[in-house]
């Protein structure tokens, strides 16, 4: 089969930003059911992070490539592909796996069922700001616990892509995000992003003003990818039969166990990967149709932070992992 070069995101060691480099590689001719796409920008992820400096739920094989996200326009697609054609603007929903399918790259070959349509007239960097994060909040808020009006729900590193994102579906059903961020440099912006309240953890007594907003009735629902030793705070402050979902990882520090909380108020402590919603075809589409509903309607708004050029990769991390950002990090290419 036919192949031409690209260049694409490659590491040869762990690290930081600065072991990523920009090589040549293979880029093959679509099979029978996949399809050829140029791409036109990138979302960057703590994911992708994580696999570089070999913390990730899987170890990078080197050279590895790297990449959860992407959007571009299909050049080609195989003779079994149906519904998408040349010249459609696509996103590259996330794979199982960075090392089998990475998608920081100028070009990708990707089956058609991970792909889809990017609303009428969307921004390229906009599309490329929308998957990863409104995927994760909704398949977790909406799909695993069940959020709906009136529910307190506690969001963790508020300010992240995905933080953003579960305020403002926190928001169209109704519910009343609290928003989680270390300092008060950005208790405006999530204020304004929507935020019903917002606790700054390394200058407030976290458990206090939990408590304090939410009163007897508690936190129903909490939304955190950092861990650590906020647990203790973050449970005690739950509703009875609470749920708290974790899907990160963060938190350099041990996370405790919090039994007395757990077991006084039979909470649920619940594991949580976005996959749950990318290999269940029904839970994806019905998550689809939420999101596409939501960007229509405007409810669901994609922030970005800053956008980087491809040549730029490097940097672009380097910003992104020094937490200064208020939304997504973008890289057009």
């Amino acid at each position: 089969m036919e192949s031409t070069k690209t260049r694409a995101v490659r590491f040869h060691q762990i690290g930081g930003p600065e072991v990523l480099r920009l090589e040549p590689v293979e880029v093959r001719q679509p099979g029978a059911d996949e399809v050829s796409i140029r791409v036109k920008a990138l979302g960057l992820n703590r994911a992708e992070s994580l696999l570089r400096t070999d913390r990730y739920i899987e170890s990078p094989q080197f050279p590895s490539g790297l990449g959860l996200e992407a959007t571009g326009v299909v050049q080609a697609v195989g003779n079994a592909v149906r519904g998408f054609a040349p010249g459609d603007a696509v996103s590259v929903l996330p794979p199982t796996s960075m090392q089998e399918d990475p998608t920081h790259a100028e070009h990708l070959v990707v089956p058609q069922a991970r792909l889809v349509k990017n609303p009428p007239g969307q921004a390229w960097n906009d599309a490329a700001a929308t998957w990863m994060q409104y995927l994760t909040a909704y398949g977790a808020l909406i799909q695993v616990a069940g959020l709906h009006e009136g529910d307190f729900v506690v969001i963790t590193a508020a300010s992240s892509s995905v933080g953003l994102a579960a305020i403002q579906i926190a928001r169209r059903v109704g519910a009343v995000p609290i928003a989680v961020t270390r300092t008060s440099a950005k208790r405006e912006a999530l204020l304004q992003a929507g935020a019903a309240e917002v606790i700054a953890s390394e200058e407030e007594n976290l458990r206090s003003r939990l408590l304090e907003i939410t009163g007897k009735a508690g936190a129903r629902v909490v939304f955190d990818p950092v861990g650590g030793p906020i647990f203790e705070a973050l449970t005690a402050a739950m509703a009875e039969g609470g749920i708290l979902i974790e899907y990160g990882g963060l938190s350099p520090e041990p996370t405790p166990f919090p039994l007395f909380e757990v077991l006084s108020r039979s909470l649920v402590l619940r594991g949580y990967r976005v996959y749950e919603v990318l290999e269940n075809p029904q839970r994806l589409r019905e998550a689809t149709e939420f999101i596409y509903t939501g960007l229509a309607d405007g409810s669901l708004r994609p922030v970005i932070a800053r956008t980087f050029a491809f040549d730029e990769i490097a940097e672009a991390y380097r910003y992104l992992e020094s937490n200064q950002q208020f939304g997504k990090v973008v890289v057009t290419v």
